[in-house]
């Protein structure tokens, strides 16, 4: 067993590498510093309320489900950052490339990732062509959550499957 996983650990640091280290570039650095925060409390809080509050039916019952799913999504977030107490990447792995906003809780699963995969699966369930735009948006969060130095890809792919699996419980909720 412990070959395995070292064989998925080996893999795991070459993908978040090839993330970390490839895509440097001073405009693409600004990007992803910039992108990130769309997955981040402030952003998902602020787009899902109002977008509850003030949009017009039938968009204000899915700022609701998104904002549902947002709040329900991270109580496993918190959970398994309590249980499965991973390190950060660039405090492991001397040679990581970080951003300004180091941060110093736990690294699995990634927040970020979960948050925006909530808010956005419910606006691309009720209008299925938002899709082409909104998930290669929470891809580029997660990317961006590698290439600044915060997640492993296994953080990112986890808060993915997370965001995306309460998002549809919700809606299926809803409705």
């Amino acid at each position: 067993m412990s070959r395995v996983v070292s064989w998925l650990q080996r893999h795991e640091n070459r993908m978040f590498f090839w993330a970390n280290h490839r895509l440097n570039h001073t405009v693409l650095d600004y990007l992803f510093a910039v992108v990130t925060h769309l997955g981040g409390a402030t952003f998902t809080i602020a787009a899902s309320l109002l977008i509850a509050v003030f949009a017009p039916a039938p968009w204000n019952v899915t700022g609701a489900e998104s904002l549902t799913a947002l709040a329900v999504s991270h109580i496993p977030v918190a959970i398994i950052k309590k249980k499965y107490p991973r390190l950060r990447p660039y405090l492991v792995l001397p040679q990581t490339r970080t951003g300004a906003n180091r941060l110093t809780d736990h690294s699995f699963p990634s927040g970020h990732t979960t948050a925006i995969f909530s808010v956005i699966i419910p606006f691309v369930i009720a209008l299925p062509v938002l899709g082409f735009i909104l998930v290669p948006l929470g891809v580029v969060v997660g990317l961006s959550r590698m290439v600044l130095g915060l997640h492993y890809p296994s953080d990112v792919l986890a808060g993915c499957a997370l965001g995306t699996l309460t998002a549809f419980l919700t809606v299926a909720f809803f409705h």
